[in-house]
């Protein structure tokens, strides 16, 4: 999907993730080469990587959209440029799978795992249509690996070694959205 002319890339991961440390140093990158790419950024927009995602992506001029949801008093971070409120959790994660032309999944805990299944499950029976779905790192791979007849590098789901690989997938599947604009 795309908000205005600005294909959507939802991140999901970890709420938990400390400021500074390599994780959060590693979605804030993920952000703004999402951003510098031309791609807006979706996440449940907490804390850890959802608000280093965000912050890369606000840092380099990107559209930032937060989804929450009223059964958590928490406010979006402060780098959200604009906040989607809904009833529910499962509200907030259907609402973050509609928006993402593309979603990556980065390290986290049993709610990054319910979303990285949902979303893969939502593929594989069409209920998505086929949309790159990547994990980024090592995380995931035992994960993916130990489901039956699953392949990474296969569709839907992709391993990418590096924000580079991240975005070069998506501009691959996705298409360029400077070019898109120029249309």
């Amino acid at each position: 999907m795309t908000e205005g002319d600005t294909p959507i890339v939802t991140v999901f991961g970890s709420s938990r993730t400390a400021a500074g440390s390599p994780a959060y140093q590693t979605a804030q990158a993920l952000g703004a080469g999402l951003a510098g790419a031309g791609f807006g950024v979706a996440s449940g927009s907490y804390g850890g990587t959802m608000e280093a995602v965000s912050r890369g992506a606000r840092e380099a001029g990107g559209k930032v959209i937060g989804v929450t949801a009223e059964v958590f008093p928490s406010p979006a971070n402060a780098w959200v440029n604009e906040e989607i409120r809904v009833p529910t959790w499962q509200d907030r994660l259907f609402k973050l799978v509609e928006l993402g032309a593309g979603y990556v999944v980065l390290p986290g805990g049993t709610g990054t795992l319910v979303e990285l299944a949902v979303v893969w499950e939502w593929i594989n029976k069409r209920f998505l249509p086929v949309k790159p779905l990547i994990i980024l790192g090592e995380f995931w791979v035992p994960v993916v690996s130990a489901i039956p007849g699953a392949e990474l590098q296969a569709n839907p789901i992709v391993q990418a070694r590096n924000v580079e690989e991240v975005v070069a997938l998506l501009l691959h599947h996705i298409g360029d959205p400077h070019r898109q604009k120029t249309r």
